[in-house]
């Protein structure tokens, strides 16, 4: 990939055309050095790419998104992030494999695609074999997820809105659903059908998230539709309750509580309703606190 492109910097939607390699700072918060919170084993994501042995996730510093209720804020806006070299990066993704991990899960690594590339060949020639999983907000360009095809195995985006208006007063995004549909387009134009191993890991396809809003069911029976007349099975969609009101809202209130059970149930009884078979759904109380990561630097 053209390095060139940090220059005037277009890697994600916003389209900033900062000069990111002078040490300006664009909508993602970052200049052209990489920074990272913490490099780990990780349980908490679906079953097929956390499984026993955890995903080799790498989280990412800076987000050119930004959502108001992000529940990682604080390394989405580059206030916590530890700057590592690309060799660094190669070498996290070693060590990574060496514990045991069943992938590497690049999480929110939008704005750093270059550098990535360049750390997966790197660790790729000292013999780093596990599938790369890209971990994202949805919000992506589609012309820089060309430059990641053949380095990326598994996309696990997010489908936040379908509605433009929740997408601008929750994200600054109108075009968010404009964005996001491209860029599952392209992401499953890359890996097709998903396919899993013998210990029912996955190690190629898409994994479509969403996070249920709470107040907003029908945004998510939207995102629900669109998502199973355009790919059917082909994609795996994860039905997600674990919004967590981590920030005081002042102007969406609604966004100050949790999801509730009826809600759930109403969303998930809608899949079933559409006839969708390849889901993932989440069980119990997990909207804590607890499912957030530390961003203590661990294995950075």
């Amino acid at each position: 990939m053209d390095a060139e492109i940090i220059k005037e910097c277009t890697l994600c939607p916003r389209a900033c055309h900062v000069n990111r390699a002078e040490g300006m700072r664009g909508a993602c918060g970052m200049d052209c050095k990489i920074y990272a919170a913490r490099a780990a084993l990780h349980m908490w994501e679906e079953p097929c790419i956390s499984g026993e042995k955890g995903s080799g996730a790498v989280f990412f510093a800076g987000c050119g998104l930004r959502c108001i209720f992000c529940q990682n804020r604080e390394i989405a806006i580059g206030k916590q992030g530890k700057e590592i070299s690309v060799e660094r990066l190669g070498e996290i993704f070693l060590e990574l494999e060496e514990k045991g991990a069943a992938n590497i899960n690049l999480v929110t690594g939008a704005h750093y695609v270059p550098q990535i590339v360049e750390a997966l060949e790197l660790a790729k020639k000292q013999g780093m074999s596990l599938p790369v999983v890209y971990n994202s907000s949805g919000y992506e360009n589609v012309e820089t997820l060309k430059y990641l095809e053949g380095y990326v195995d598994v996309y696990l985006p997010d489908f936040k809105y379908m509605e433009p208006e929740l997408a601008e007063q929750f994200s600054h995004a109108g075009d968010y659903p404009e964005k996001a549909k491209l860029a599952i387009q392209e992401m499953v134009r890359q890996t097709g059908e998903c396919c899993f191993n013998q210990y029912g890991y996955i190690t190629k396809g898409t994994i479509v998230r969403h996070l249920i809003l709470p107040g907003h069911t029908v945004n998510s029976k939207k995102v629900l539709k669109y998502l199973y007349d355009r790919y059917g099975d082909s994609v795996f969609i994860s039905i997600m309750n674990q919004y967590t009101p981590v920030y005081k809202q002042k102007e969406y209130k609604e966004l100050n509580r949790k999801v509730t059970e009826r809600e759930y149930q109403k969303v998930l009884n809608y899949a079933l309703e559409l006839g969708l078979q390849n889901g993932f759904w989440q069980t119990g109380d997990t909207a804590k606190e607890s499912f957030i990561p530390e961003f203590d630097y661990e294995g950075i």
